[in-house]
């Protein structure tokens, strides 16, 4: 028993890690997206092409990844993993050369790819490594390690991408003849190639000592199949397809909550040096839910109920972003009061991933991996969603582009109190 426990004690360790370099990899985009757009003269819509390049790449690879897996091995998936998204970083250094956004696209498409990877190896093992009932806070865990990477990614990106003095070029870039403003922003897009080349050279590193660690073993753990469903079709499963679509607007209401807040402070006024600093306090509030639901789940409430709070109050703090108007000073900010209502939304979508999880895999048996490939499939609704909002930012405007929250939040809330419960279709599918 204690050598199980020593195992999976550093089974977690390595996987706080691995979430870290996820939270890193995938939040750092909330700085891109302002940036390219200034620096490659971008609109709205186009600007949101960094989250879609990022994550339509799960949508490819994810069930892919689940075979690569069962083939090669956990640790040696894991380093493919790793040195996928080492390619992508190295790849910014030719996209700022040529001030290229095709080429930063393929960079992000690149370190997505290798993240799917990663994730499919990840996300089941730690909701199987232990009680069922409280893979919530297991889950919550690394979501601490993911959001904390999270907070500091941006902040430490823009302090080598964006300096003090920057707010006043930001403005004076668009009054400069072509030459001129040409010429200023090749100087700024490779201000890049230092941190990303770090990256890059960061994630190498990881996939050589994930060599020398223990990995954990989930090659066994999906060997619990009930007998009557041991032929069962993937898709015969309904809890786990409509989890598949509920991370699919979890993921793409959360990535609209935290990438989209830096445009919309500065539409209030603020500088981008100044706004860069509100992706880390939405970040702030979902781990401030996470550490109350790993102090409350599941003595206090169950994994479920969490589901069910941080969904409804998706849909009340969506309802506040786009209705409430008042301008306040907070934390030395005068924004309008909406703006803080989008920094809660981190607090409503803490606890959400961590819900679905263990939900949506429930008694799945030898389906384990591939249905946990479809659930990192969901994760393309990063790619989808923020241009739905990018569309309607550019025509209706940035607040009235948050209408795009409300039917997620809705299907959150729809899955939290009845989808997770559906165990057969109304029509039949075939077994295959």
């Amino acid at each position: 028993m204690k050598a199980a426990a020593l195992k999976n004690t550093i089974s977690l360790l390595i996987i706080c890690v691995v979430f870290f370099v996820f939270g890193f990899a995938t939040w750092i985009n909330a700085v891109l997206i302002p940036y390219f757009k200034l620096a490659c003269e971008l609109t709205n819509f186009k600007a949101y092409l960094v989250t879609f390049a990022f994550y339509i790449s799960y949508f490819v690879i994810s069930v892919p990844a689940s075979f690569l897996l069962k083939k090669i091995g956990l640790k040696n998936g894991m380093t493919v993993g790793f040195f996928i998204m080492a390619t992508g970083a190295f790849i910014f250094i030719p996209a700022a050369n040529y001030r290229s956004y095709p080429i930063f696209l393929t960079g992000l498409f690149i370190i997505g790819t290798g993240l799917a990877l990663l994730q499919t190896a990840a996300n089941p093992f730690v909701t199987t490594l232990g009680p069922e009932e409280s893979a919530a806070r297991r889950i919550s865990i690394m979501g601490i390690c993911n959001k904390t990477a999270g907070i500091i990614a941006p902040l430490l990106l823009a302090a080598f991408i964006i300096k003090p003095t920057d707010g006043q070029l930001f403005k004076d870039v668009q009054l400069m003849d072509e030459a001129h403003k040409t010429m200023v922003l090749d100087e700024l897009i490779k201000r890049v190639i230092t941190p990303y080349t770090a990256v890059g050279c960061v994630l190498i590193l990881m996939g050589l000592l994930i060599r020398l660690l223990p990995p954990p073993d989930i090659d066994k753990l999906d060997a619990t199949a009930s007998k009557d469903k041991a032929e069962t079709c993937i898709f015969q499963y309904p809890h786990l397809i409509l989890g598949a679509v509920a991370i699919f607007f979890h993921v793409g209401s959360q990535v609209i909550a935290i990438d989209s807040i830096i445009p919309y402070a500065q539409s209030m006024g603020l500088s981008l040096p100044e706004a860069k600093v509100f992706p880390s306090y939405t970040l702030f509030a979902t781990i401030c839910g996470y550490l109350l639901g790993i102090s409350l789940i599941p003595w206090a409430i169950s994994q479920r109920t969490a589901l069910r709070i941080c969904t409804v109050l998706g849909i009340t703090f969506s309802l506040l972003v786009i209705m409430s108007k008042g301008w306040v000073t907070l934390l030395g900010h005068h924004t309008d009061i909406s703006l803080w209502f989008m920094v809660l939304l981190g607090f409503a979508n803490s606890m959400i991933w961590a819900g679905i999880w263990p939900l949506a895999l429930h008694n799945l048996g030898r389906h384990l991996k591939l249905g946990a490939s479809l659930l990192i499939m969901g994760l393309c609704g990063n790619a989808i969603l923020p241009l739905f909002y990018g569309y309607f930012a550019d025509h209706l405007g940035l607040r009235e582009g948050y209408w795009v929250l409300l039917p997620c939040y809705f299907y959150l809330s729809y899955y939290a109190f009845y989808g997770h419960k559906v165990k057969t279709w109304r029509f039949k599918l075939k077994t295959v």
